[in-house]
């Protein structure tokens, strides 16, 4: 979907590379309310979840291609490849709604950091590791971030593109919750233990990308939830509680001590256990 090259004229940066996906997204741009005074903040939100969708999709590629290395059974393989897809449609129903709202699909890539091999550890105990980061971490906070914002949004064209998204989320994050919990009984106790350690490290990361991505300074604008605009202190609420009472719950639950990794968090972002990889919606 969609196509991406060296930067011409229209973004007047070359060397870089451009995500240009206005063909598609023209023809699946959505009937949007006229509210002139939230245009460009709408515009810039809804592209920068252009971009970060559609680098969303080398993730997933990275994923599948690791899944695949760890010998991985092959259903699990064919359902990652799938969610590259899901990504870059998801880049491409972004780009819409800045279509809709007057811009243009089109925006510089940012040169993301290299998918996380971690080849300090056996494939399996790596696999494990980014299914945490990308899955049980990443994604699921993507679900609760979207769902609060279409709890918000009226019913329309709008919300019904988001729940589309939203969807796909869920199947990310319920595949990773699934596979680790499968996967998990499998690993001897020492690399239960180093795979604790590493929480610590993905959660720092995952608490930097989030903050980054929802600045506290975005405070409520009037009418603009029928937009996807929401506070940027309410989402960093939201990203805390799911953190607090649904993720580090649920990965004791699995046998991981998630509470010590993310009170530790802090002295972990430039851990020996390796980078943790970052995706999801924003």
């Amino acid at each position: 979907m969609g196509a991406a090259g060296p930067a011409r004229d229209g973004l007047g940066v070359t060397g870089h590379t451009v995500l240009d996906l206005r063909d598609e997204a023209r023809r699946a741009a959505p009937a949007l309310p006229s509210l002139p005074h939230l245009a460009a903040a709408a515009r810039a939100t809804w592209l920068g979840r252009m971009v970060n969708e559609h680098a969303s999709s080398a993730v997933f590629e990275a994923l599948t291609r690791q899944l695949a290395a760890a010998d991985l059974p092959h259903g699990s393989v064919e359902a990652c490849e799938l969610f590259a897809v899901e990504e870059r449609r998801h880049g491409v129903l972004c780009g819409a709604v800045v279509e809709a709202l007057g811009g243009e699909a089109r925006a510089l890539l940012p040169e993301g950091p290299a998918f996380p091999e971690h080849a300090d550890v056996a494939p399996l105990e790596g696999a494990l590791r980014n299914l945490l980061s990308i899955s049980c971490l990443s994604e699921t906070v993507a679900v609760a971030l979207i769902g609060a914002e279409l709890a918000d949004m009226p019913p329309g064209a709008l919300s019904e593109l988001l729940a589309s998204i939203w969807a796909d989320e869920i199947g990310h994050a319920r595949f990773g919750w699934t596979l680790v919990s499968r996967l998990l009984p499998g690993l001897d106790p020492p690399a239960r233990e180093r795979l604790g350690d590493y929480l610590a490290v993905a959660l720092a990361h995952l608490e930097a990308h989030e903050l980054a991505h929802l600045p506290a300074s975005a405070g409520p604008l009037e009418g603009g939830e029928q937009l996807g605009l929401c506070s940027g202190a309410s989402a960093r609420a939201l990203f805390y509680d799911t953190v607090r009472d649904v993720i580090v719950p649920r990965l004791g639950a699995l046998g991981l001590d998630a509470q010590r990794a993310w009170d530790g968090r802090l002295r972990s972002s430039h851990g020996a256990t390796g980078r943790a990889s970052e995706t999801g919606p924003r």
